[in-house]
């Protein structure tokens, strides 16, 4: 029988744009947005103030000023958050050692050697990040990540739900199938096609006909529609890989719209690379696309450097393999291994 584990899923809210806020109080109440300035740039996130405009993550820029001429668009500064998240994570340190972070604001936690519960623990956390960082957080709380996950986004923002062992069916039962993790567009598309809209619903196929539907993850999806994950939260984890992705809501139509929109993002995985990896050795840099018919298509090749000409070069030769319209462009690098991480686990692309 699994191991019953307290697992805490904490995620910040908007937590660029309320890094900003933070530092510029001017702005208290306005519609805010990071990212791009220029009309073809895109966004990286905004406050909640500007998502009552319908304004979103990846929108591009002159979409979001049709949308709110007022918009106040800020540039993004990685460093400033990098230093947020770092004060957050020493909070997450009183807590417990077993700390996954997924990315800078939002991470997992296992409380199950505390005494107290999962959500007296979750709710003394958001205070102390709110009160020593001037930031909200959301969190889920479960027996296992997949359902922590899910449940912070619940009550967000400035709120937690907490998913008790007892509960899970009938919290998993009604989810849409699309919250699953693993489930993207095609899959969910698919199971759209064969009248499948949630996981109670998703719960009637057995473990054959999900098998013969979708290969080895229809035996991943009849565990998860049923709200059972194992993965231990993994503390430490050394990165194999450092990429960015961004999804656009209006795809890129030529090679040279994604060349524009790779090397603003090259620009963002060099200040990631010299602020979180400066000593890794590169052994490849990659380039993934997403076209609008949602067929992928990676291209790497050997490198030390990340330089845009091989970037370039990359997204050519991807590029090339379709020629259909752009939803998805992502980029990173490969790390040569080390001696003393044999067992790596890849993030990202």
């Amino acid at each position: 029988m699994p191991k019953l584990r307290r697992i805490i899923h904490i995620d910040m809210d908007c937590f660029y744009a309320a890094v900003e806020m933070r530092e510029h109080p001017e702005l208290a109440n306005r519609p805010i947005a990071v990212g791009g300035a220029s009309g073809r740039g895109v966004l990286t996130t905004c406050n909640y103030a500007a998502r009552e405009f319908g304004i979103r993550s990846a929108m591009p820029v002159f979409k979001a000023r049709e949308l709110c001429p007022s918009l106040v668009i800020l540039p993004v500064r990685f460093e400033l958050y990098r230093e947020a998240s770092r004060a957050i994570r020493e909070i997450f340190k009183r807590y417990t050692d077993l700390i996954e972070p997924l990315s800078l604001d939002e991470a997992y936690l296992d409380v199950t050697h505390q005494k107290r519960s999962g959500a007296e623990l979750a709710e003394e956390i958001r205070q102390a990040i709110h009160h020593e960082t001037g930031l909200t957080a959301s969190a889920g709380i479960a027996p296992n990540k997949l359902v922590a996950k899910i449940a912070s986004d619940w009550n967000k923002p400035n709120g937690q739900c907490v998913v008790p062992p007892s509960q899970i069916d009938a919290f998993i039962l009604p989810l849409p199938v699309r919250r699953i993790w693993g489930v993207g567009p095609k899959s969910a598309a698919r199971l759209t096609e064969m009248g499948i809209e949630t996981c109670g619903q998703l719960q009637a196929l057995n473990q054959t006909e999900l098998a013969s539907e979708f290969g080895s993850f229809g035996l991943e999806l009849y565990r998860l529609c049923r709200g059972i994950d194992e993965r231990p939260v993994e503390a430490n984890r050394v990165r194999k890989s450092l990429s960015n992705e961004s999804t656009f809501s209006k795809n890129l139509e030529s090679l040279e719209d994604c060349e524009e929109a790779l090397m603003r993002q090259h620009g963002e995985l060099m200040e990631d690379l010299r602020s979180s990896a400066p000593d890794r050795k590169i052994a490849k840099v990659l380039v993934k696309l997403k076209f609008s018919d949602f067929q992928r298509t990676t291209a790497e090749m050997p490198a030390q450097q990340a330089e845009p000409k091989l970037y370039r070069q990359l997204l050519r030769e991807a590029w090339g393999r379709s020629g259909q319209p752009v939803r998805l462009l992502g980029l990173g690098v490969r790390f040569a291994e080390t001696d003393s991480s044999p067992e790596q686990l890849e993030l990202g692309i």
